[in-house]
């Protein structure tokens, strides 16, 4: 993977984000200050503006520029935290001008991490980790048995989407959602459900690298 498929994956985690923001919305304002979508959309059109600007000539350098536009212009918990995650996962890359599959999944636990960090939240407490956290288990368990890039992305976008599903059956414990205790369940997490956007541009672009005609993904 270069430094173009990952500013592919921002692309269309953009394009994704831009299409849903009513969804995204709806969800927050069962649980918090219906703001999700309009800040997501904000924060990933701003770092698709300073991608197409800047042309990072790395799959670090281009996360590491999507994390200071996300907290630099996403309003909310969602900016420090998504934007934390990118910056984490860019560390892990360093310079290299194309990335493995094993190092992709490197960066996406190193993301976790860092989201787990600063939002102190664990899976089961109602939020994007719940989406997350099982997308980067299920990713690594794939590529350790041998599996190739495309299905191991597909494979995270589908935990993550069982993750956001089970958010429903969950009270919130972290967040402004939590204030609300018991009336959140019932709810799906909007923090996981653009997760599983995000998640979802990236199969998509791996999926298609791997086409005939497009090349084979590294």
């Amino acid at each position: 993977m270069d430094a173009s498929m990952f500013r592919a994956w921002i692309h269309e985690a953009a394009r994704l984000v831009v299409d849903n923001t009513d969804y995204l919305t709806r969800l927050d304002s069962a649980v918090g200050d219906a703001d999700h979508g309009i800040n997501m959309r904000r924060g990933l059109l701003a770092a698709v503006a300073m991608l197409d600007e800047t042309n990072p000539s790395t799959p670090g350098a281009v996360l590491a520029t999507v994390g200071r536009a996300l907290i630099s212009k996403t309003g909310g918990a969602s900016g420090p935290l998504y934007g934390t995650g990118f910056r984490q996962a860019a560390g892990t890359l360093g310079e290299d001008p194309d990335v493995s599959a094993a190092q992709l999944g490197v960066a996406l636990a190193a993301a976790l991490v860092g989201i787990q960090r600063i939002g102190a939240a664990l899976e089961g407490d109602k939020t994007m980790i719940d989406a997350l956290g099982p997308a980067v288990t299920s990713y690594q368990a794939v590529i350790e048995t041998g599996g190739d890039l495309g299905n191991a992305t597909r494979a995270a976008f589908e935990a993550a989407v069982r993750g956001l599903k089970q958010t429903a059956g969950m009270q919130a414990r972290k967040g402004r959602a939590s204030y609300l205790g018991a009336r959140t369940i019932g709810h799906e997490d909007p923090g996981a459900a653009s997760t599983v956007l995000i998640l979802s541009a990236l199969a998509t672009v791996t999926a298609a690298s791997e086409r005939p005609g497009t090349g084979a993904a590294s």
